[in-house]
C-alpha cells in the first residue's frame, strides 16, 4: 500500500467515473484536492456534484478511472476517520433525545471500540470540536431544542471530533435563514484560518465567498470549470444570457467579484439540494 505523506494530495481523481448500477452519473473527472484548500463544488440540480463526493467517499460505485485518498487507492483506503463527512440531509430529528455533547461524542467512536470507556483525550477532543463551532455554551442542551443552523453546526462538530484531514460538506447552508448562514460561514472561516481543508458542495456561494479559495463547476456529470474565485468571476462574465451555458442567468452581467449580486449566481440562491 502506498504510504501517506504530509505532501500527499488529499484526493486525486484521474478520468474518474461514478454512478448507480448501470447508470453513469459522473464521467471522466480529473481533480486534485490539496491541503489547505477550501474548494466549492458548484452546479445545477442533477449535475453530479453530490454523486462525485459520494463516489470519493466510497458510497457510490466507481465505474472507471483512478481515485486515491491521501495517496492510497480508494479500494485500499481504510483510514476513514481522515475524511470528515457532513451529509446533505443533516438536520437532526426533533425526536432525538441527546445532548450536543452526546451527538458529537459519536464522532470519536471510530477511534475506539464501542465498549471502551471514554478517555480524557476523547473528552478534550469533543469539547474542542464543540467550541470550534461556537456551541460551547450549548454543550449540555438537547439538540432537539436547537435551530436548524445550530444542528448543522453540531454535525460539523461531530465530524471534527474524528480529527479528519479534510472536511467534506454537502449543501451546508441550504434551507437555513440568512443569519444562520452567516453564523455557519463564520464557523467555517475560523476553521479555514486554522488550516482545515474543506470541500463544500453548495448552491449558496455568496455566504461562503470570503473563505473559498477555489471553485469547481460541474455540468451534466463533467467538470467544466476549475479555478480561483477571481478566475471564476471572469468565467461567469464570459457567458452572457442566451449562450446556452449552465451559469447563465436571466439577469444581467456578473458583479466585479463574481460572488454577490443578482446576476449570474442567482440560480445558486434557490438552495436546491439535487446534484
Amino acid at each position: 500500500m502506498p504510504l501517506t505523506t504530509p505532501r500527499s494530495p488529499l484526493v486525486e481523481l484521474h478520468s474518474a467515473s461514478f454512478g448507480y448500477g448501470d447508470r453513469r452519473v459522473v464521467s471522466d473527472v480529473d481533480l486534485t484536492v490539496r491541503r489547505g484548500e477550501v474548494l466549492a463544488l458548484l452546479g445545477p440540480n442533477g449535475c453530479g456534484k453530490s454523486t462525485l463526493v459520494r463516489g470519493v467517499l466510497g458510497l457510490v460505485d466507481q465505474q472507471g478511472g483512478a481515485v486515491s485518498i491521501l495517496g492510497v487507492p480508494r479500494d485500499e483506503f481504510r483510514d476513514h476517520t481522515k475524511l470528515g463527512y457532513v451529509p446533505q440531509h443533516h438536520t437532526l430529528s426533533t425526536s432525538v433525545r441527546a445532548t450536543v455533547t452526546e451527538v458529537v461524542e459519536a464522532g470519536r467512536l471510530p477511534h475506539r471500540p464501542w465498549w471502551r470507556p471514554r478517555t480524557r483525550q476523547d473528552r478534550d477532543v469533543v469539547a474542542e470540536a464543540i467550541a470550534a463551532v461556537g456551541l460551547a455554551d450549548r454543550a449540555h442542551e438537547e439538540v432537539a431544542r436547537l435551530s436548524g443552523g445550530q444542528q448543522r453546526r453540531v454535525l460539523i462538530a461531530r465530524a471534527l471530533a474524528g480529527q479528519p484531514e479534510v472536511l467534506v460538506m454537502d449543501e451546508p447552508t441550504a434551507g437555513v435563514d440568512v443569519a444562520s448562514q452567516g453564523a455557519l460561514a463564520d464557523v467555517l472561516g475560523r476553521l479555514a484560518a486554522d488550516g482545515t481543508s474543506m470541500v463544500v458542495v453548495t448552491h449558496e456561494l455568496d455566504a461562503l465567498r470570503d473563505l473559498v479559495t477555489r471553485v469547481v463547476c460541474m455540468d451534466a456529470g463533467r467538470v467544466d470549470f476549475d479555478g480561483t474565485t477571481e478566475e471564476y468571476a471572469v468565467h461567469v462574465a464570459g457567458h452572457r444570457p442566451g449562450t446556452d451555458h449552465h451559469h447563465d442567468s436571466p439577469a444581467a452581467s456578473a458583479t466585479p467579484d463574481g460572488l454577490r449580486g443578482p446576476d449570474p449566481l442567482d440560480w445558486l440562491a434557490g438552495g436546491g439540494t439535487g446534484g
